[in-house]
């Protein structure tokens, strides 16, 4: 047996320790481990409540637009007000903004290098005039020895599987989709001021007034966006999947799934959002409602004060470091559990909610992906990293079409002169409020007690806490540590396999890679892609 440290991970936002150990060639164990603390709950102990949406889009540089978001909301909740239509439409298009813009970078730039052998693409023969240029550009790249982001992947390693060409084609991509995601994050700064931490979602609705110039350059940018997905994202997934479909069967996990829905229709029922409120358990294929009470959070194996389980609302966030110790407490993350049972989050679990909530969007493009992929009528098979990896994907294309429709919906607000984008209030002396919504990672839930006109508790509980959490009080794995057993390990100096698992879930947490071997204690150190 021998015992792998990955510290920390890469290609992901944050710091990430993994710790696995690996017998006959596959994965028997693993901790996950958080390890830098930043206590945002303690932060905003005593504030004035409309600080938060302000402060808690600090919490993440890739997904702040949901931290706003989800603040406001639950302030709204508190304040017992709703947005105007406008509002809404507006929050949608912006949270559809960063959503578009995540997947797209996910995809190409922290997840494709687990299956593209960029290196490989120069043994090409590409017929193209605009691959070759793309083979001139990588291969003056190579020559020059400075690989820059590339410099430390496992090139030539046995599992990576695709043709030359279609390596090639990948790349070419991979260059196009710094472009995209970059426009995705232009039409969010349109909306909402700027781009990461936008300023236009207070609670209450949007200080945004969308013009028709506006919306004149929000469609042409979003059709071009559309276009791109619909040419080379969706067909890069589905030529790259067909070399990789043994991880159809790889990193399962629980099989427990959360979504708190998310983008609102007119009624603001969770349950109608464009992608549904709902929990999927023990790999049945069949949703029923979420709800926010039945959340609670773990500490046992966390470096905090011990309290037993809690619901958010009562939650407890008292760091108290001691050691890491696998057996003891080993991570700065908690560990959120519904009706006691860990749940993964993301893309993957609100598509399948989705999907087993029979909504016609969801169901036609998930069905025609697995006939593309030659497993029609085997939903089963997206309960794994290649599942996460193709929701991802039909996620994004399923936003930018909705995209178009609420578009639509302003012109004819603006057009019949609802114009109202800002409901007024006032701050209660006391009051609660919760706020449910998912970010681009999965389910987002954000906490408020106001006592005195200021936030006397506030706790989030976020999508990475939820699927990179250590054992709970009764020591059971948290989604990640669980989806890792049994993934197979060609070379333990190389673990592409593990990195694949890891970064199907896109942990937000930060390239050196430490393998200790537990006979001689030597370790080796060696950069991972």
């Amino acid at each position: 047996m021998a015992r792998l440290v990955i510290d920390p991970i890469t290609r992901i936002e944050g710091h990430l320790k993994l710790e696995v150990e690996i017998e006959g060639g596959k994965v028997k164990d693993a901790w996950t481990s958080g390890t830098l603390f930043r206590g945002f709950e303690i932060i905003l102990k005593g504030r004035d409540p409309r600080d938060a949406w302000h402060i808690t889009q600090r919490i993440c540089g890739v997904c702040p637009t949901s931290h706003g978001h989800t603040s406001s909301m639950s302030l709204e909740d508190s304040f017992k007000i709703r947005p105007p239509d406008n509002g809404r439409i507006i929050r949608n298009i912006i949270e559809a903004c960063q959503f578009v813009h995540s997947h797209i970078l996910w995809f190409y730039h922290l997840t494709a290098l687990d299956y593209v052998d960029v290196v490989s693409a120069l043994k090409a023969q590409p017929k193209e005039a605009s691959l070759k240029k793309v083979q001139d550009r990588l291969k003056a790249f190579v020559n020059s020895g400075q690989l820059g982001p590339f410099a430390n992947g496992y090139w030539g390693h046995p599992a990576y599987k695709l043709p030359a060409e279609l390596n090639l084609l990948a790349v070419a991509h991979y260059l196009e989709a710094l472009d995209m995601q970059a426009k995705a994050s232009h039409l969010s700064a349109l909306f909402g001021g700027k781009m990461p931490m936008t300023m236009t979602s207070p609670p209450g609705g949007s200080n945004f007034i969308p013009t028709v110039d506006t919306l004149a350059n929000y469609f042409s940018r979003v059709e071009e966006l559309q276009k791109w997905v619909d040419s080379a994202f969706i067909p890069d997934v589905l030529a790259v999947a067909p070399y990789y479909l043994d991880y159809a069967k790889i990193g399962k996990g629980h099989g427990n799934y959360l979504a708190w829905g998310v983008f609102d229709d007119a009624s603001y029922d969770p349950k109608k959002r464009l992608l549904p409120r709902g929990i999927i358990m023990n790999s049945q294929l069949k949703a029923i409602d979420a709800k926010p009470e039945e959340v609670t959070e773990h500490v046992k194996h966390s470096w905090y004060t011990d309290s037993g389980p809690l619901n958010p609302m009562n939650g407890v966030t008292e760091p108290n470091f001691t050691e890491y110790d696998t057996n003891k407490k080993y991570t700065w993350a908690k560990a959120p559990r519904y009706q006691g049972k860990p749940m993964e989050v993301g893309a993957l679990s609100r598509m399948l909610v989705a999907y087993t909530s029979g909504r016609e969007k969801a169901v036609k493009l998930i069905d025609g992906t697995l006939k593309a992929l030659n497993v029609a009528g085997k939903p089963e098979v997206l309960l794994s990293v290649l599942g996460r990896i193709a929701a991802r994907t039909l996620e994004t294309k399923l936003i930018l079409d909705e995209m178009m429709n609420w578009g639509k919906e302003i012109a004819e607000n603006i057009k019949n002169g609802k114009d109202a984008v800002y409901t007024d209030y006032k701050i209660p002396d006391s009051s609660s409020g919760i706020g449910l919504w998912e970010a681009p990672r999965g389910a987002l839930g954000h906490w408020n007690v106001i006592a005195g006109k200021k936030l006397k508790n506030y706790q989030c509980v976020v999508p990475t806490t939820w699927n990179v959490c250590p054992r709970d009080d009764n020591g059971v794995r948290g989604p990640i540590e669980e989806a890792l057993i049994g993934t197979p390990v060609l070379d333990a100096k190389r673990p592409v396999e593990i990195l694949r698992v890891v970064h199907s879930f896109d942990p937000c947490l930060a390239c050196t890679v430490h393998v200790i071997d537990p006979e001689t204690n030597e370790i080796r150190k060696f950069r991972a892609c």
